[in-house]
């Protein structure tokens, strides 16, 4: 009888481990990030480029996958491209949101304390653009995010006109590191380089080998590659509204 209690009893738990693995994969499964791009490509140009007068007839799909996000929370089973791919579309979406409550404005700096008011539902918290980029994309040490989010102006990284989505996560983040570094947002050079506050802002995500090495980082991605000795500077930067004209 014993014997009969134990067998059954590791039955019980081995089934209840199998359904809660199961239900937890099912809650990755069921994020769908096909809304977002078909709003990307519909209002967003090659060049990172918002319509968002135009943006405007659809925030009330913008607002419904807002709201998908918003009940389909990661959790620790999630694999890091799915929770990066949540992040980072949830972060690009969420700030087009605010441009559109707040629209027309010139810049987002024009809105009150955009990065730190807590308006971005997660289940049943609440978390500001700020909470999302430094206390969770930071947190998960790819420095690469810092040129998929984008800050509704023309010095960030181009808002890319689709979706970020698990099974190419790794060929977009190269994709945008390589499009941003080699872009005009940056003046590279040998002996004179001007790069963009971003690098500044947050020099130390940027690690190769093991170890905080801006230059060496950058040098991984620019077509002219810049003197390690040589001394950085940094460009202004221009937080005019990303219009599409």
């Amino acid at each position: 009888m014993k014997n009969n209690y134990l067998i059954t009893s590791l039955i019980l738990c081995v089934f209840v481990l199998l359904s809660s693995t199961q239900t937890l994969s099912q809650t990755a499964s069921k994020v769908d990030h096909k809304a977002w791009d078909v709003l990307l490509k519909k209002h967003v140009d090659k060049n990172g480029l918002v319509a968002y007068k135009e943006f405007l007839n659809d925030q009330d799909q913008l607002t419904s996958y807002l709201n998908h996000l918003s009940t389909n929370v990661p959790d620790d089973s999630w694999s890091q491209k799915k929770q990066l791919a949540y992040y980072i579309n949830l972060y690009n979406a969420a700030t087009i949101d605010l441009i559109l409550k707040n629209y027309p404005v010139k810049s987002i700096k024009e809105i009150k304390n955009p990065w730190k008011t807590s308006n971005i539902k997660m289940g049943e918290k609440y978390y500001s653009l700020g909470d999302i980029e430094h206390k969770i994309l930071r947190e998960m040490k790819e420095p690469r995010i810092h040129f998929a989010i984008n800050c509704a102006s023309y010095s960030c990284p181009k808002l890319l006109n689709e979706a970020f989505i698990a099974s190419k996560m790794e060929e977009q983040l190269e994709r945008v590191t390589l499009e941003f570094i080699n872009s005009d947002k940056n003046d590279i050079s040998p002996e004179n380089p001007r790069l963009s506050k971003i690098f500044k802002w947050y020099k130390k995500d940027f690690i190769v080998k093991g170890e905080q090495g801006l230059i060496a980082y950058i040098n991984k991605y620019s077509n002219i590659k810049i003197d390690v000795n040589t001394k950085v500077e940094f460009m202004d930067y221009d937080w005019n509204l990303n219009e599409m004209e």
